[in-house]
């Protein structure tokens, strides 16, 4: 598929996003802001993202990790710790509309990235920072990373119900819950900002995102103030709540509505759970979740994948197949609506990346760049932000930038 070169970018068309995030709960944001056409501006250390070395690759500082969560973006090397790229770093700013970072908040201001030196420069940027803790806690200069996040919020214990014992979750879930949340911050200081012509500073901690997360079905009972009963929403802490084997597979199966339960019984020929009181309502089913989910698995057994799929769609009871990493790459229903998009990158040759998730009819977002070298556009962003021949090679003889000459031509 050929990258989109032409028209509308999306509905953050004209924005500009100087992004110092690293690893991937800000870079995953940044992308986003990047698939729906802002122009992002990716400033990396001389290094590059340390996700440049992580999985598989073609070629160095290219990995997979890196490939998943940086297109739609320009590459800059700055070293921060050189006052001359310190000084390029508030050029960009003058002329930006969001500016990222990931420092803990001691880090920040050490590298001198407060929010009042920006602010100096561009009183109408959105300066936003993101990293574990907010920063007015005891915790605020914790290192903090998923694994870190998953335990600190109560997610790594929420395994124990099924594992017996605290277990982190097999995705990265607390990086790709604060992109969101990051994402949303963002988009609300933007709006902002084009209301009022204001800028502020916003923060996005990833501890404080996932509690609030979490807590949406699992505050429970101590909503209340005494507790009314536990914390924790029990159906989904039963450890009977899986995927359910059929006779050839795995099948996750959820009646909900009353209907659905009604119909279920009905399809499974169970006429003693049908009139049972204990299965009525949703609030009696609750209460014998345990029980209800083992009648279901020995019924899910009577029959194929196939058989239970008819069933249940002919009576719009929830019912889907178990897909694998593998199988979700030749999902029929991410293949009928291009999902999945396979381009040529320049240098890493055919990549298949994800398509982006939501769909406007007036302002589609679309990938417009592929993952980009390290520095690959140094010299041209350097050049947009004013600096001259002379400026830019004093740049790279010192080491605070470097750029991929293979991908254009010295000023």
């Amino acid at each position: 598929m050929p990258l989109n070169t032409t028209g509308r970018t999306g509905p953050l068309e004209g924005t500009v996003v100087v992004d110092l995030t690293r690893a991937l709960a800000g870079p995953h944001a940044a992308m986003m802001l990047g698939d729906l056409g802002a122009d992002v501006i990716k400033v990396e250390p001389p290094e590059g993202d340390t996700t440049r070395q992580l999985g598989p690759m073609r070629n160095p500082d290219m990995g997979a990790f890196f490939l998943a969560v940086n297109r739609n973006k320009r590459s800059i090397v700055l070293d921060l710790k050189q006052e001359s790229a310190r000084a390029v770093l508030l050029r960009l700013a003058e002329k930006a509309d969001v500016f990222l970072h990931n420092y803990r908040p001691r880090a920040a201001r050490r590298l001198g990235l407060s929010y009042e030196m920006f602010r100096a420069v561009n009183p109408r940027l959105v300066y936003v920072g993101t990293y574990g803790f907010r920063a007015a806690g005891p915790y605020a200069d914790k290192p903090a990373y998923d694994d870190i996040i998953q335990a600190a919020s109560g997610l790594a214990s929420l395994q124990s119900a099924l594992t017996g014992e605290p277990r982190f979750v097999p995705t990265i879930v607390a990086d790709k819950t604060s992109s969101m949340t990051l994402l949303a911050a963002v988009l609300a200081a933007l709006y902002h900002q084009a209301r009022t012509g204001e800028g502020q500073e916003v923060e996005v901690p990833m501890f404080e995102s996932l509690a609030a997360w979490i807590m949406v079905e699992h505050l429970y009972g101590e909503t209340f103030v005494p507790p009314i009963d536990s914390v924790g929403y029990k159906r989904v802490l039963s450890p009977h709540r899986k995927p359910f084997k059929t006779r050839d597979g795995y099948l996750a199966i959820l009646p909900y509505t009353d209907q659905n339960w009604r119909d279920f019984f009905a399809i499974a020929g169970r006429q003693d759970l049908l009139a049972d009181p204990r299965f009525k309502t949703l609030g009696s089913r609750l209460r014998h979740i345990d029980f209800l989910y083992g009648e279901l698995a020995a019924i899910a057994l009577t029959r194929t994948n196939a058989e239970w799929l008819a069933e249940l769609d002919r009576h719009n009871i929830p019912g889907m197949t178990v897909n694998s990493l593998e199988t979700l790459l030749s999902d029929p229903h991410l293949e009928a609506t291009g999902f999945w998009q396979v381009m040529e990158h320049a240098s890493e040759g055919t990549l298949r990346l994800p398509g982006i998730p939501a769909a406007y009819t007036r302002t589609p977002g679309s990938i417009r760049r592929l993952p980009p070298r390290v520095g690959e556009h140094s010299l041209e962003v350097l050049r947009e932000a004013g600096l001259g021949t002379a400026d830019i090679d004093a740049l790279l003889a010192t080491g605070a930038t470097r750029s991929d000459i293979s991908k254009g031509a010295r000023p």
